[in-house]
């Protein structure tokens, strides 16, 4: 299979392969769309608001990365939530994320980013490896019920499309830039 990349240098999602090659695809596809949303910004436009929200840039993007480590790694296959997670008093502080991202430098932002989606991926293909799309995840939703592999990708290419729209209009009203 030859990747194709379109002028934003996202991967195309395959067309006609199998389900894991369609669904990874488009979950890269739109952790390539974040990454060209946030591109070529300083720390003072990461953490610029649209009104009348609080949301940033910056903190989508450190949301994200809590997101990648929390399905892959603390639901999926049942590890302990890594740092800066496990030290959050999440009750307290139920934004932390958010309201944390503006002490953060792109560098610093994109790095945890980029590593919690190395992460992610990893944690995917070895569950993926043990049992295909059906794999359990290793806890649930407080009702009991279990999602499955295939779930938590469609989750978060879902999750990703709806910030993605966000990222396209907090970077318009920083700079104009505009794409889908």
């Amino acid at each position: 299979m030859t990747t194709i990349f379109d002028e934003q240098n996202r991967p195309e999602p395959p067309l006609g392969e199998d389900e894991w090659s369609t669904l990874n695809g488009f979950l890269d596809f739109h952790r390539a769309t974040l990454a060209w949303k946030v591109s070529g910004l300083s720390t003072e436009d990461l953490a610029k608001t649209l009104a009348p929200s609080t949301m940033t840039l910056g903190g989508l993007v450190k949301h994200l990365t809590y997101v990648e480590d929390d399905w892959f790694g603390v639901v999926l296959l049942g590890e302990d939530q890594r740092e800066p997670w496990a030290s959050v008093d999440w009750k307290a502080t139920p934004d932390w994320e958010w309201d944390t991202a503006g002490g953060d430098t792109p560098a610093e932002l994109l790095a945890q980013w980029e590593a919690s989606v190395t992460r992610a991926r990893a944690a995917a293909e070895r569950a993926y490896r043990a049992g295909g799309l059906e794999y359990p995840a290793a806890s649930g939703f407080s009702d009991g019920r279990i999602p499955r592999l295939r779930w938590i990708l469609i989750h978060m290419v879902e999750e990703y499309s709806r910030h993605n729209g966000h990222a396209d209009l907090l970077r318009e009203s920083i700079d104009g830039s505009v794409g889908e």
